[in-house]
């Protein structure tokens, strides 16, 4: 991902390891800071995912299979670190599906066999990234007015980005797409992740609450939407940031199409629809961490991380293997991998 800090303009992965720890951007300061930390030992693994300074279901996923095969590595056991590697986030499928080839790569070829596998799950979400971006491409025309919620970009998967993808390979080919962003309250993931992406590439866009979003796509200025995924379930359901239903059915309601880009790995063909997702839900100290300063709130919450957004809602799936119709999903799946 392009970053620009301290006059520099460098090319860097949110995900990195480094011999037996981890390199990360810890995403919680950005956009007040780039601040990048190691991580070494399973506490503090196992803290990154839960508190957030690692997010975004592909960067979750390459991030627990980097943490799996350094603990095997420094000798903690593989069922031990796995367990609890897989307990800290319940909804991004990614997480489980990057351990459990982490743990096959070891029952087959021992600790240089995990770490090659965890190396080489990273290069394949880049990858994947990188071709969901040239197909989602071809989606959207010239000066394309683009709302995207939340944040799919690179820092959510190394690099390049789910949702974020397309908008780059059309920014970089000169067909200058704009973008809207929801700030994605509580934790503001659109206004402070994604506009910082896109402020880094040199992507026009604007930043607008999330009560705007409605009259914006009735007054005829979205013309198409793009979100990624922390779960796609079999029957073409997907799980993500809350919010993104909101967007689905107003998309819906205004004849905007409602597109969603992951890679292959975020499909969880055990699940069978939107309901059987296991949503997370986070404490009250999310929604008041940005009180103003001295504010106290008495008052109890429910604050769900995630929504289901049912398939009939989806216009299309944008994924490294092609474009596919959520009604498809199902023959795609039981077809040659």
């Amino acid at each position: 991902m392009i970053v620009r800090s301290e006059g520099a303009t460098i090319d860097i992965p949110s995900i990195r390891r480094v011999g037996l720890s981890i390199v990360i951007i810890d995403q919680r300061v950005v956009p007040l800071k780039l601040d990048l930390v190691t991580v070494c030992d399973l506490p503090d693994m196992i803290d990154c995912i839960k508190t957030l300074r690692v997010r975004g279901a592909p960067a979750i996923g390459s991030f627990a299979a980097f943490s799996l095969s350094i603990c095997i590595a420094r000798g903690i056991d593989p069922a031990f670190a796995y367990e609890q590697l897989a307990l800290s986030r319940p909804t991004a499928v990614d997480l489980r599906n990057c351990l459990d080839r982490v743990m096959e790569a070891f029952g087959l070829g021992g600790t240089e066999a995990a770490l090659a596998e965890s190396d080489r799950i990273c290069s394949s979400i880049v990858g994947s990234c990188r071709e969901i971006g040239k197909v989602g491409a071809a989606l959207f025309k010239k000066d394309e007015r683009i709302m995207t919620h939340c944040n799919a970009g690179a820092l959510a998967t190394i690099d390049w980005g789910t949702a974020l993808a397309p908008i780059r390979v059309l920014s970089r080919s000169g067909m200058r797409p704009f973008v809207y962003v929801s700030e994605t309250r509580p934790l503001l993931q659109g206004s402070r992740l994604t506009a910082w992406e896109l402020s880094m590439e040199g992507i026009d866009h604007k930043v607008l609450a999330d009560s705007a979003c409605a009259p914006l796509m009735r007054g005829g200025l979205v013309d198409s939407i793009i979100v990624g995924a922390d779960r796609v379930c079999r029957n073409g359901d997907i799980a993500n940031k809350i919010g993104t239903l909101d967007k689905a059915i107003l998309a819906q309601r205004y004849g905007i199409p409602f597109y969603v880009a992951f890679p292959w790995s975020t499909i969880d063909p055990a699940c069978a629809c939107g309901e059987d997702v296991p949503i997370e839900f986070r404490g009250c100290e999310d929604l008041e961490q940005y009180l103003r300063a001295g504010a106290t709130n008495p008052s109890d919450c429910w604050n769900p991380a995630f929504d289901w957004t049912p398939s009939d809602l989806i216009s299309a799936f944008i994924t490294e293997k092609g474009i596919i119709r959520p009604s498809r999903l199902s023959d795609a799946l039981s077809g040659p991998s």
